[in-house]
Formats: structure tokens, sequence, C-alpha cells
């Protein structure tokens, strides 16, 4: 069929699945499974424009928005979810609408995604703005309520993109940036729960990996704005602490406690050699970008006044002191 979704093509290569056996049933899925980092791989020119845009909606104030339904959904609600505790951004820079509301979390609501006036209004409630950025995640490339979020968008001035494994995405037209990952036929037709789902959690991955890694909120290679909300967070952070300032973990652990708990300001004393004031400092100047909080001078200290100062004068002379 000339408008049948790519998702929903029978794939030559599953022909008699459930004919097969255990192994060869799962051999199968796992050879279709590898073929999804190549095709995003090939989206990655596409996912980097993205990122750029991210970056500068997060510089200027901005958020990024995910709206998607099902899988695809749920995947950004996901992401979003993961983004405070992983990298210490507050919950409201990272958002997902999603069709059916919080239900359709655990629930399949499959026929909120028809409505192209809800992704609207959901998108709507959050006030999307010129300064923010908002992904539609649409395996297909065509679900009605990712097209009515993305309208919603466009006539808010929002960056708009679009995550796709549709080569042929009729949703592009409303996309300024549309990440193609191209992975094939589903070995199962039309669940996306598979490659399709595989290939767009890869992206948003990445999406949001490498912003965070753009504006400073890892260092080096580490989560240095990792939440420490419990016994196995704290000790990690401890560990990651002491090696990326190369000091002992009780060294560590009296600056994490000079720092209130907050471990890029512990890091900033540690590798910088400042007090917590400085660090504080350092980080507000740096806008929490922990690279250039380190490496940035301390601010001069306030230059004395060049007004001269006053005499003292009583009436007729200037009276001697002492």
């Amino acid at each position: 069929m000339p408008n049948q979704p790519q998702t929903e093509h029978p794939n030559p290569r599953s022909r008699g699945l459930d004919r097969k056996s255990t192994l060869a049933l799962l051999r199968l899925l796992n050879a279709e499974d590898r073929r999804v980092p190549a095709a995003v791989a090939r989206a990655i020119p596409s996912i980097a424009r993205a990122v750029d845009a991210i970056v500068r909606a997060f510089e200027s104030g901005g958020r990024l928005i995910y709206a998607g339904a099902g899988t695809s959904g749920r995947l950004g609600a996901l992401d979003a979810a993961e983004c405070p505790p992983t990298f210490g951004v507050s919950p409201s820079k990272v958002r997902a609408v999603l069709a059916g509301g919080r239900r359709a979390l655990d629930h399949a609501v499959e026929g909120a995604e028809d409505s192209a006036s809800q992704g609207a209004r959901d998108l709507a409630t959050l006030r999307a703005g010129p300064k923010d950025v908002v992904v539609g995640l649409a395996a297909s490339g065509a679900t009605p309520y990712v097209a009515g979020a993305l309208r919603q968008a466009r006539r808010r001035g929002s960056t708009t993109v679009l995550v796709t494994t549709n080569p042929r995405p009729p949703l592009a037209r409303l996309a300024r940036i549309v990440i193609v990952a191209d992975v094939g036929p589903e070995a199962l037709a039309g669940s996306t729960r598979l490659k399709s789902g595989t290939a767009q959690k890869l992206v948003l991955n990445m999406l949001t990996t490498a912003s965070m890694a753009r504006l400073g909120r890892v260092y080096d290679n580490r989560m240095v704005y990792v939440a420490l909300t419990n016994s196995k967070l704290r000790r990690r952070g401890l560990r990651l602490l002491a090696d990326t300032a190369g000091v002992t973990e009780p060294v560590a652990s009296r600056a994490l406690a000079r720092a209130r708990g907050q471990l890029p300001a512990a890091l900033v004393m540690l590798k910088a050699g400042v007090n917590y004031e400085e660090a504080q400092r350092r980080l507000a100047r740096a806008k929490g970008h922990v690279r250039r909080a380190i490496e940035s001078a301390s601010a001069p200290p306030a230059a004395p006044s060049s007004r001269p100062r006053r005499s003292r004068k009583i009436t007729g002379r200037t009276k001697p002191r002492g």
C-alpha cells in the first residue's frame, strides 16, 4: 500500500516468525536490533542540529519539551524524568506531554493518539514559547496527537523537531529539524516497540546527554550533577568526587560537607583550591558550567573608593587629634 508507513511493512527476513524455535527467534530479533545503531549513525547530522538548538534554548532560559503517543511518548516521558537526577536540572526544564496523560504511562490509551486538538491543548498548557524546543516523537511520522502539538509549537514560535523511523514522514513539514532513523520494517510488523523504540531511545539519549555535556552539566565524562538522594548515590558521588579531584575519600568527604552536599561546588573547591562561597560565585558566573567555573579566575576584590576623604572641620580651625 503506497500510504502504509514503513513500520507496518512485512519484513521478509522474519517470515515464519511463529514457527521458529526460541533460539532462532532470539537470533533473528538480535540481528534486526543490530541494524539500529547504524540507522541512528546516519541521522547524526540532524541530531547535531537539534542538540545545538537545545543548548541555545537552555542558555536563553528555554526548555526542552517532548510530545508523543504510545511507546514514543513513554520514551519521551522517561527521558524527561531522568534528566533532573542525572544532570541536576530543574524538572521544569525538560518536560513531556503524552497522549492519554499520566495514565498512559502504564496503561495503553491507544485512541488518545488520534486527537490533534488534544496535542495542541497539552502543548498550550505548558505555555510553549519562542525560547523552547519542542520534539515530536512519532515512529510512523504521522501521529495526529504529535501533529497537533507541533502545529501549536510553531504558532508559538518554538523550534520544532521531529524524531521518526519513517523515511517519508508526513509530519516533516511541521518540523524545522527532522531526525529520521531508518531502521527498516519491524520483525513483528507494526510493533514499533522493537527497532523503532530502540532507535528513538538512542536518539533521546544523544539529545539530552550531548546537550548537557555542552552546557557543562558533566565534567570530563562524569555525572558531577548527579543527585545524592540515597545511600548508593551518596557513595557513588563520594567516589566520583575523590577520583575526579585526585584526592582521598576522606578529603573528598570533608569538601562535600563544606559544600553542603553539593557535588559541583565541592569539585570546584577541590580543583580550583577555593572556598565554598567562591565556588558558588564561580558556578553562578559560569551558569552552572563546571569546567568553566574551575578554570575561571576568581573575581577581583572590590577596588577602594577613589573619592577623596573629607577633612573633619570645626568652626575656626581644624581640631588636632589627641
